[in-house]
């Protein structure tokens, strides 16, 4: 038993101790008994009766305090208390039932268990007190005799613990509901992995270690899909190493089919309904209780159809991006350059467009959406060349008046042609933003663009975007009319060309990043 009084003479928990108690599981430290009374020999009586007693293997730590307002600054300032011995008459006739009131109003405390002890009976009426304030015993001085004060005690610590892990399931399950909710919003495999790790900490409450692997088909093969903490070195590994400390467990889980808790080896075993097994490692610094064990259970089952919803997410996503692709590398052929252009375009783009928003460019325009969608929907930017004659597109001189024209319609029919695909899916779609892109990339920012004449911020962000980057992979690589230009050079056409044709925000972002 530790004693701990905030009278001169004695003392609270040190630095030391204090941190310790911190990174301590509840479920080991001491039951902590805070005992206030303005008589200092009942503070000694208390600790001799109470000198040996243990519940569930756990000792008491006795926190003394001599009025109201002492037992109200320990109980704000020290966490788990879980009884508190309390007398009525004390630097007033009432101080007693003023903290029991504090403890409940002020400090929303429901679960620390409050026994009322008092010399005076009739100063504060048992039938009364009990009804009005929220004390769960009421016991005479002169009747609690040391046995009665083991009994009570224990019956307290009892009711305190079940009041607790109830508590702690509750706080527990919003945990999974909210980070369930969030994990669903995430699309891709990996930040839903890490995620997934993210929310088994806070449900622990602790800051675990943790990988998760996934076994693909029958292979036998652990793959390593995220990892956090000291294991943060295998997220770059493709596979999990066979002679690691966590492998045995890991392919224990995968043969049985269930999670295993062997300390400090715990791994959640997840059986999706797509046949994809799961397992998640995490090794917090002292065995798992009961609870967390269920707590993660229940997690477990709840994400496990988002890890067939998230795998059926990115096979569509891939199978839209090769359409996409090949869409786009048809106009490409026809224009008698197939080497990429749309691809650089694509990543350059999204490059470009994370970079404005570290930059704070536009925060109202470079939404999420927008970020992730710029890139599949910039490949579509010259699918309209497909309605130009092939005399006009490969024609190695210059284009007449007439033929100009014909070139230029491209922008417009690449804009309805998109337009008319986005119109056939709910929302705002890649397609939304590729029909922006086609119809506005050859706007210029002064207004001298086509085919609309749109200036400045009239001109969708998107095309904008594009419009600087298409240029300038255009430059930078080899086509039928241009030779290959330097890095300088094609930098130093965009930089003269900043707020006239393109958008200076852009041109500042693509030095940025061309530049690192």
């Amino acid at each position: 038993m530790t004693d701990s009084t905030a009278a001169d003479d004695n003392w609270l928990l040190d630095e030391e101790e204090d941190e310790h108690s911190q990174s301590t599981p509840p479920d080991q430290r001491q039951w902590r008994v805070l005992i206030v009374d303005d008589d200092q020999d009942v503070h000694a009586v208390t600790r001799l009766a109470l000198r040996n007693v243990t519940f569930k293997d756990r000792e008491l730590e006795l926190f003394s305090a001599y009025s109201g307002r002492e037992g109200f600054d320990i109980l704000a300032n020290t966490p788990d208390i879980a009884l508190v011995l309390l007398d009525v008459v004390m630097e007033t006739d009432d101080a007693g039932l003023v903290l029991a009131r504090r403890i409940r109003e002020e400090l929303r405390n429901t679960i620390v268990r409050v026994v009322l002890r008092t010399g005076q009976p009739g100063q504060a009426p048992e039938q009364r007190v009990i009804v009005e304030y929220d004390i769960n015993d009421y016991k005479a001085k002169t009747e609690l005799t040391t046995q009665k004060l083991f009994t009570t005690v224990i019956s307290a610590l009892r009711a305190y613990e079940s009041l607790n892990m109830l508590e702690r399931s509750r706080v527990g399950l919003g945990k999974i509901l909210a980070g369930a909710t969030n994990l669903y919003q995430i699309h891709s495999l990996r930040e839903f992995a890490s995620g997934v790790l993210n929310q088994v900490s806070a449900i622990l409450d602790v800051g675990a270690d943790g990988v998760l692997c996934l076994m693909q088909g029958d292979t036998g093969t652990t793959t390593v899909v995220a990892a956090t903490g000291g294991y943060t070195t295998l997220a770059e590994a493709e596979h999990l190493p066979v002679d690691h400390a966590l492998a045995p467990t890991i392919a224990k889980a995968f043969a049985e089919q269930k999670s295993q808790f062997d300390h400090p080896a715990n791994v959640l075993y997840i059986r999706t309904q797509e046949h994809r097994d799961v397992a998640i490692s995490v090794t917090p610094p002292w065995p798992l209780a009961q609870i967390q064990r269920d707590l993660l259970e229940v997690f477990c089952e709840r994400i496990a159809a988002a890890f067939d919803n998230l795998y059926m997410f990115g096979q569509l996503r891939k199978a839209q991006e090769a359409t996409v692709i090949a869409l786009a590398d048809l106009a490409e052929f026809r224009d008698g350059d197939i080497k990429g252009h749309v691809r650089r375009v694509q990543q350059l783009s999204s490059g470009i467009a994370a970079r404005m928003k570290e930059r704070g460019a536009y925060p109202d325009q470079l939404t999420p959406q927008l970020l992730d969608m710029i890139g599949l929907a910039s490949i579509l930017h010259d699918v309209g060349k497909v309605a130009t004659p092939d005399h006009i597109l490969l024609k190695p001189g210059a284009h007449t008046e007439e033929e100009r024209t014909h070139m230029q319609a491209h922008a417009s029919v690449g804009q309805k042609v998109l337009e008319r695909a986005a119109g056939m899916v709910d929302g705002v779609s890649y397609l939304t933003y590729g029909a922006e892109i086609a119809g506005a990339h050859h706007e210029h920012f002064d207004g001298s663009g086509y085919p609309n004449g749109l200036r400045g911020n009239a001109i969708p962000l998107s095309a904008r975007i594009v419009a600087v980057v298409d240029v300038y992979d255009s430059l930078m690589h080899e086509r039928t009319y241009n030779e290959a230009w330097p890095q300088t050079a094609a930098l130093q056409y965009i930089r003269e060309r900043s707020g006239t044709q393109f958008d200076p925000e852009v041109v500042a972002a693509l030095e940025d990043i061309v530049s690192a």
